[in-house]
């Protein structure tokens, strides 16, 4: 009897323990519901020295990516504001989550495509990324009571969230997707179904296969194909959202339409997706060079062949 295929290898990130999204945001949500957003902000100063002295692997993939974004080898005050807006925005999301969008300054770019979305009724996918702030985009909940948003991410993660996220506010409705299910699909469709606006981050694979290379910021990385498949397959328009943090209370929050599979025969499926997802990594590495410390990737991102020797 033959073997069964070994499953696709994981990707580089997937294989390190998950130690600082989630610890970081209980021991900010705990000072913060107590302590209150201006006094919890001293608190960030620790945890961005922290990092910054004790995560040499996340600290080599900060120098390398800012090396890039900043065409110039970064400094210690860089490496230290990329760790410090990243604690900011592990902050804030407590804020965010309970809908207490007075504290903040919000700028939306493109606001009328998520308006011509609700407006049809015909759901969408928002592909994100791990770039600033995809909480941000729950102030549009507020304008737009009747659109739904739902997030679809990877099912351990979505367990562990979504624990953290009814602790911090038990009151919110968070629908959280998870995937992996057999049943994921179906859950996906129905709430597109229904008018629904599914979120993703989309430049991360659980596997290393079934990803493209694509230029990005002077090199190459592998960007997955799966969430544009599924929004290809499902016959949807795609939308990238960004929420960049851009000091203090400001968030700049943009969307661009990238894609719309709508009427995509399926013999051109393919050749879509592809041109889809070269789209996707224009429009974040376009982004990134707007607001350089908000990117969040701290692995290596790129191929190695593309690393940059940087001391």
């Amino acid at each position: 009897m033959p073997l069964p295929p070994a499953p696709p290898p994981r990707a580089e990130w997937a294989t390190r323990p998950e130690r600082s999204s989630m610890f970081w945001l209980r021991v900010m949500t705990w000072i913060s519901l107590r302590l209150g957003r201006p006094a919890a902000r001293l608190v960030l100063h620790l945890i961005a020295a922290y990092f910054l002295a004790f995560s040499p692997a996340a600290r080599r993939a900060s120098r390398n990516y800012l090396a890039r974004v900043l065409d110039r080898p970064p400094r210690l005050g860089d490496l230290y504001r990329h760790f410090h807006t990243f604690a900011t925005t592990i902050h804030d999301r407590v804020y965010l989550i309970n809908d207490r969008f007075d504290l903040f300054d919000l700028e939306i770019v493109g606001e009328h495509i998520i308006q011509d979305i609700g407006a049809h009724g015909r759901g969408a996918f928002l592909m994100g990324a791990h770039l600033g702030s995809f909480e941000a985009v729950r102030a549009l909940g507020r304008r737009y009571p009747r659109l739904d948003f739902a997030t679809l991410m990877y099912e351990d993660n979505a367990r562990k969230i979504n624990a953290m996220l009814s602790a911090i506010n038990p009151r919110v409705q968070h629908n959280l997707i998870p995937l992996g299910r057999l049943d994921s699909m179906l859950k996906v469709r129905e709430g597109l179904d229904a008018g629904m606006v599914v979120g993703i981050l989309a430049d991360r694979s659980l596997d290393a296969g079934a990803c493209v290379e694509l230029p990005f910021l002077g090199g190459t990385a592998a960007f997955p194909l799966g969430p544009f498949r599924m929004a290809a397959m499902l016959r949807r328009p795609v939308v990238f959202m960004a929420g960049l943090h851009t000091g203090g209370n400001r968030y700049h929050i943009h969307f661009e339409l990238i894609a719309d599979f709508s009427d995509t025969p399926a013999g051109g499926r393919d050749a879509a997706v592809r041109a889809a997802l070269a789209r996707y990594s224009a429009c974040l590495e376009a982004q990134c060079r707007r607001a350089p410390y908000n990117w969040f990737n701290f692995f290596d991102f790129w191929q190695p062949r593309d690393t940059p020797a940087i001391p």
